[in-house]
Order: C-alpha cells, then sequence, then structure tokens
C-alpha cells in the first residue's frame, strides 16, 4: 500500500475496492437492508436488539437500574446482534433502526410499538418514561443532558477517530494517530477536572450522563478499550479512576456490562438475556457445562 502522503483524492469518490481492515466486510456507503430477516420477540415490554459495545452496554446498564429500583416495567428481552456478521443489515433491524447500528429498542408495552434508536436517545426516553436517572431541576437537568450530549458528540473520536487508526486500520498513519490521540486525551482531561469538583459526571447525584459516559470512557481508564491503556497514560487521570472504580462496584454495572457480551471469560458473558436468573444460570461457562 502507498505512503498516505502519496494519496491525491479524485474529483468524485466512487466505491471500487474493499476499505480493508477489520470491518471491510460490512462498511458500504448505502443504507438499507441486505437480506430478509425478521426479529424475534420475547415475552417483556422492553425488546432490546444489541451488542455488548460501548454503546450497548449504556443500555443494558440502564436497564439493569431501572429494575433495581423496581420498575418491573423495564423488564426486556436483550437479542445478540452479531455486528461482524451483518445481523445489523437485516430486514427486521433496519425497521427498527434505519441507521442499522446498535442498540435498537422496541417498547410493545402500550396498543402500538414505539421503536427507539441511538444510544443517548434510548436513555433519555427510558429516564423520562420511568422518571429516573435524570433530574428535573431545570439547571441540573440541563447539566445532565449537557454532558450526555457531550458524549455523544465526543466518542466518535474516540471510537471511530483514535479506535479506528490505533487499533483496526490496515496500515499506521501518524498524523491520524496523533490527532486523534491528543483529542481523546483532551477528552479525558475535560472529565478530570470535571470529576476533580464533582462525585458525578452530573453533580452530586448519578445519572443517564453517567450511564453514558462510563463504557467509552470508564472502560478506557481501565484498559478495556483498544489496547491503549500505557499509549494514552490513562493512569494519569486520577479522578476519572476513581469515577470509574466507584461505578464499578454497582451490581447494576456489573450485570449491565454482561448483556449481549461477547468476549472475555465466559463467566462474564450473557448473549441473551430474557430474565434475572440468567445471570447465574446461562452464561457461556455454565451453557458450556450443561451442554
Amino acid at each position: 500500500m502507498s505512503d498516505a502522503s502519496e494519496y491525491t483524492p479524485p474529483k468524485v469518490w466512487t466505491w471500487n475496492k474493499p476499505s480493508g481492515g477489520q470491518f471491510a466486510s460490512i462498511n458500504r456507503p448505502i443504507a438499507g437492508p441486505t437480506h430478509d430477516k425478521d426479529l424475534p420477540v420475547g415475552r417483556h415490554p422492553l425488546q432490546l436488539y444489541s451488542l455488548g459495545t460501548p454503546n450497548g452496554v449504556k443500555v443494558t446498564i440502564m436497564l439493569e437500574e431501572l429494575l433495581a429500583l423496581g420498575h418491573i416495567g423495564a423488564e426486556y428481552d436483550a437479542w445478540l446482534i452479531k455486528i461482524g456478521d451483518g445481523g445489523q443489515f437485516g430486514s427486521g433491524f433496519v425497521a427498527v433502526n434505519p441507521n442499522s447500528k446498535i442498540p435498537a429498542l422496541v417498547d410493545r408495552s402500550g396498543l402500538t410499538p414505539i421503536r427507539v434508536f441511538e444510544s443517548g436517545s434510548i436513555l433519555l426516553y427510558l429516564a423520562e418514561k420511568f422518571g429516573a436517572f435524570l433530574p428535573t431541576e431545570a439547571g441540573a437537568r440541563a447539566e445532565c443532558l449537557s454532558w450526555l450530549f457531550w458524549q455523544m458528540g465526543s466518542a466518535p473520536y474516540l471510537g471511530g477517530g483514535f479506535g479506528h487508526f490505533y487499533a483496526y486500520a490496515p496500515t499506521k498513519i501518524e498524523y491520524a494517530i496523533d490527532r486523534f490521540a491528543m483529542e481523546v486525551k483532551r477528552q479525558l482531561d475535560v472529565l478530570d477536572q470535571r470529576l476533580a469538583e464533582n462525585e458525578y459526571i452530573g453533580g452530586n447525584t448519578y445519572t443517564i450522563a453517567d450511564i453514558a459516559i462510563f463504557p467509552w470512557y470508564g472502560g478506557l481508564a481501565k484498559g478495556w478499550q483498544y489496547g491503549a491503556a500505557e499509549f494514552l497514560s490513562v493512569q494519569d487521570y486520577k479522578h476519572v479512576q476513581r469515577w470509574a472504580d466507584m461505578l464499578l462496584e454497582r451490581p447494576t454495572v456489573k450485570r449491565g456490562r454482561m448483556v449481549n457480551r461477547v468476549s472475555g471469560e465466559p463467566s462474564s458473558q450473557l448473549h441473551e438475556r430474557h430474565e434475572a436468573a440468567d445471570f447465574t444460570t446461562k452464561t457461556q461457562d455454565k451453557l458450556a457445562v450443561t451442554g
């Protein structure tokens, strides 16, 4: 492959060769389904179609938090969507999320099913539906939502920017890695300064801002993202580390991180979740024994 500095973009881009990299088989410049496949539907009010990526984990943590508060209407079936195999391009999934990204939620608690897509939108929908993890006082609500949307705008620089060029691109491009590493470290510093003065992201209360930011930036701080902990010196962000450790002590966070997970220790993987007992009976280590 030629050096990146030698590339001159054409006047009009055309899709005439594979993109390369880990996700080349599913990357394409057009939307819509590639095949017909209906989505399964379970017995609970909420149907989640997802994968245990940071964006997926946001929603499963939220649902487990709501259930822990006693909101029985938050019972859910979590179905696994294998994005590496193109499951997000099935006709049923595209009908729920035309953008073909996990997670996607269908609320079947009313007469007409309601689809909700984009992880931040799902968190906000659930917070408003159940009246939890979103402050009602105007100033606190605005602060929470500002940080929620900060995450939505910032994480693409971490994932699609830094993560892609550092871990997944078919060639290492110094300029791209430096550019996005600089931005990610700036983002970590934003969080670190905020958490130096506040227990949680939104202030003194645990909210959907924490739930949204933790899987991405808490995961980065704990060394789970892209094998880049040493490269980014994540240990230097002491307040982010304190906050991440605090959230990891929550049983709801531990459970949420297990749902739709397909990597790591088999005991930490619950590919599908249909009832609370699944956490103790249907993790991959248990299924390997009974299967």
